[in-house]
């Protein structure tokens, strides 16, 4: 039974008086379903792009030409970083359970966090203060100096290949700074942190891939509590590409045998290295 009163309420209000929790997400009915207010089958299969889905489900808004400019961007940059932790745990965990798939996979994005591609959290909070503040400039360097007297990493910045600049960085700045729909404020925030980085280190960082994704996604109003949701969309894909690789050939073997004999053994029982 469909169209109640109570449903138009839902549909309407949201969460209305004395009302349990509601989701605007998703329905099913005898012959279809939906997403959000449209009509998977006839509104959405075969007419739009999985990014323009997903933007639509997450922001619960239309994507703009710009908002999808901006998110295949960062999901392209985003879905493959090499043989890192995650593509690491998932070679791994396919290796010990090739019939689990999705364990390998969920297994790498357990990975995604502070330290490995989800760090454009950390840096979004940062751009935050030094777009809320009065004196933008004076902000970035109280964040620069205490980052440095703490000696504690800056979130969005330094990479130990890529110097002097990230060029995945630069191109993500590039891209967002000549699309004429976007304030730019978040992109400013980050450049003014960057310029106070630099002086207080007293050398150029680079701006990192993460540290640029901050900005972009900022650009578009993705809160920063969602911002690593995207990197566990795009990694995932790259997970995939890795258990697929995986399957052609193999690496997880050889990852765990060269392990195993890099990483001495120095207690005092007996040890298959000694006898090798």
């Amino acid at each position: 039974m469909t169209g109640t009163s109570n449903d138009s309420n839902h549909a309407s209000n949201g969460k209305g008086k004395n009302q349990g929790p509601v989701t605007r997400l998703c329905a099913h009915h005898l012959t279809g379903m939906s997403y959000r207010d449209a009509d998977l089958v006839e509104d959405l299969i075969g007419k739009t792009t999985f990014t323009e889905v997903l933007f639509m489900q997450i922001t619960g808004r239309k994507a703009r030409p710009v908002d999808l400019r901006i998110v295949d961007a960062v999901l392209v940059t985003l879905m493959e970083h090499g043989l890192t932790p995650s593509a690491i745990a998932t070679r791994l965990i396919y290796m010990s359970a090739p019939e689990n798939l999705q364990g390998a996979v969920a297994a790498g994005l357990m990975a995604v966090g502070s330290s490995f591609v989800g760090t454009m959290e950390n840096c979004s909070r940062l751009l935050d203060r030094i777009k809320d503040a009065a004196d933008p400039r004076a902000e970035a360097l109280d964040i620069a100096r205490a980052h440095r007297a703490e000696k504690r990493a800056m979130p969005g910045f330094g990479h130990h290949l890529h110097k002097p600049d990230d060029p995945r960085a630069l191109k993500l700045l590039t891209l967002a700074e000549a699309e004429p729909e976007l304030t730019g404020a978040s992109v400013q925030a980050l450049r003014t942190l960057a310029a106070a980085v630099d002086e207080v280190a007293g050398r150029h960082i680079t701006i990192n891939a993460t540290g640029a994704v901050a900005a972009l996604l900022g650009e578009l109003g993705i809160p920063t509590a969602l911002m690593r949701g995207f990197a566990v969309i795009s990694r995932a894909a790259g997970l995939v590409a890795h258990v697929a690789e995986e399957q052609e050939s193999p690496s997880g073997r050889f990852i765990w045998d060269t392990i195993d004999n890099a990483i001495p053994y120095v207690g005092k029982g007996k040890s298959h290295q000694a006898q090798e």
